[in-house]
């Protein structure tokens, strides 16, 4: 399933629906204004919050954590060792880690499990400018996390740049 995005989401304090491929309202991006920290809220259409999404303050390394029900699901950092820039590691609470990388700020990179493929990040399928689609291809894969991990990666790119 296909998931449309606006870089819009960006900015902290703005809300933006995500659309399914069918132009249906998918998910809420609430941007919390007035915080210490980035905080985002992916939300579902009845507004109930899905995941939150909260910089690290105290970290040695640029640092993301996602939270569902208010208990932390992962954390998102760029990759060490590594000779891609744009090369970020998703380590879930459970241990399984998921592998991120592509070219981040063209909006063109790939989530991966083990070399599967979870989701495809691409701008290739929109002519909007900055518009982006979040291509979750597992049908078992958590559309929301896979999002949340999208966003993430970009914003932490975005401020290394």
């Amino acid at each position: 399933m296909k998931y449309l995005v606006r870089d819009k989401i960006f900015a902290i304090g703005d809300d933006y629906w995500i659309e399914d491929e069918r132009g249906r309202h998918a998910f809420l991006v609430d941007g919390k204004a007035l915080r210490l920290r980035d905080t985002l809220e992916l939300k579902d259409p009845d507004g109930r919050v899905l995941v939150t999404l909260r910089q690290k303050m105290f970290s040695l390394r640029d640092a993301m954590t996602i939270e569902r029900d208010g208990q932390p699901l992962a954390t998102v950092r760029r990759k060490r060792l590594s000779l891609l820039r744009n090369h970020y590691r998703v380590t879930l609470v459970d241990g399984t880690e998921l592998d991120v990388s592509g070219r981040i700020l063209d909006r063109e990179f790939t989530v991966e499990y083990e070399g599967e493929l979870l989701a495809h990040i691409s701008r290739q399928w929109f002519h909007v400018r900055d518009t982006y689609a979040v291509n979750v291809v597992r049908e078992d894969a958590d559309a929301a996390l896979q999002i949340a991990v999208a966003v993430c990666v970009i914003r932490m790119a975005e401020r290394e740049d």
